[in-house]
């Protein structure tokens, strides 16, 4: 496990000296521990992996004033898992749902557990995101996603994919952007 710390470790701290997040932004990170552990995804979850990666990026981000969003799998429609007070800064709706490790998945349930106050959510915008074994995180980014490439290719066996996201570019030929 210790190899699957030092990944996750190395994958966080390149998106954050790449996307520039700041107080208050949100990253959401899909995980499926099956993916990391060599098998397809959803066939061999593992509490004790999805509880390292949780709480490696956990113990980053919250430090740093970030929020983590921790997306559960396809049974409970890859619902999100948030501290309370995420939610009531961006508005997001709750909903009812406990996460467990076949229902919800290992990271989510992991979630559930070491967040201060948790809160089930169904949707939200992040500022950026990491996938982890392909578990699909899109549709929980802003609009305007664009590819984050990182050294880290991988943690343990789950191939890894990044997105930080930019505002839109409106206007026409006749505006000016400050990006």
């Amino acid at each position: 496990m210790n190899t699957v710390i030092e990944e996750t470790k190395l994958v966080v701290n390149q998106l954050l000296m790449q996307c520039h997040l700041k107080k208050n932004d949100i990253i959401v990170v899909g995980c499926s521990s099956s993916e990391i552990l060599g098998t397809k995804i959803g066939t061999g979850s593992s509490e004790e992996t999805g509880r390292d990666v949780f709480n490696t990026i956990y113990g980053i981000l919250r430090p740093l004033g970030i929020f983590l969003a921790a997306q559960c799998c396809e049974h409970l429609n890859r619902a999100l898992v948030v501290e309370e007070s995420c939610a009531e800064k961006y508005g997001c709706e709750q909903v009812c749902v406990v996460p467990w490790i076949h229902g919800g998945g290992s990271f989510g349930s992991a979630a559930y557990r070491g967040f201060e106050h948790p809160v089930m959510v169904e949707h939200i915008k992040a500022h950026a995101g990491i996938d982890i074994g392909d578990t699909l995180i899109g549709m929980h980014l802003r609009d305007v996603a664009v590819p984050l490439r990182v050294a880290q290719k991988t943690i343990g066996a789950a191939h890894i994919v990044c997105a930080y996201t930019r505002p839109k570019l409106i206007g026409g030929e006749r505006a000016r952007y400050t990006l």
